[in-house]
């Protein structure tokens, strides 16, 4: 893997095939941000066949919130040409339960993507147990908000 430092953040660009399946293999991807002492936001970038295209670090905030545009978000998604984009932040907290402002922002990007055509595939929320283990959220199985 190599690192590119972005204008946007930080991107890593994926070489070889890896492939985003399930809610887990995205939250393993999401590991670098789980023990971050600030609010990170982070999209995976995937083509057609859910092969990822690279990841970046969209915005790193304060304790409690990460301020987040759908405009960085899809402009990423327009330049890697991605076809899709899985949505994942932490909770420095550790817990992984949604706000009521993670699942509005969730609604929201699912909408500016369907103007696109760039699919939400999921958004998930990452955090560390007290067992030092990465505890994940998926919003997309929990049923909070209807992707499409």
């Amino acid at each position: 893997m190599r690192i590119i430092l972005a204008e946007a953040g930080v991107e890593y660009r994926i070489a070889g095939d890896k492939r985003i399946k399930c809610a887990e293999d995205a939250a393993n991807e999401a590991a670098s941000i789980a023990d971050s002492q600030t609010e990170c936001f982070m999209c995976l970038y995937l083509d057609a066949k859910n092969g990822m295209r690279s990841k970046e670090i969209i915005s790193s905030g304060i304790i409690d919130s990460c301020l987040v545009h759908c405009r960085e978000i899809f402009r990423s998604a327009i330049e890697r040409a991605a076809s899709a984009i899985v949505l994942i932040h932490n909770h420095p907290t550790g817990g992984v339960t949604p706000s009521v402002e993670d699942v509005r922002q969730t609604r929201q990007l699912i909408e500016a993507g369907k103007i696109l055509d760039i699919k939400i595939m999921d958004h998930l929320i990452v955090g560390r147990g007290t067992n030092g283990a990465i505890q994940w959220l998926s919003i997309r199985e929990e049923g909070l908000v209807k992707f499409e």
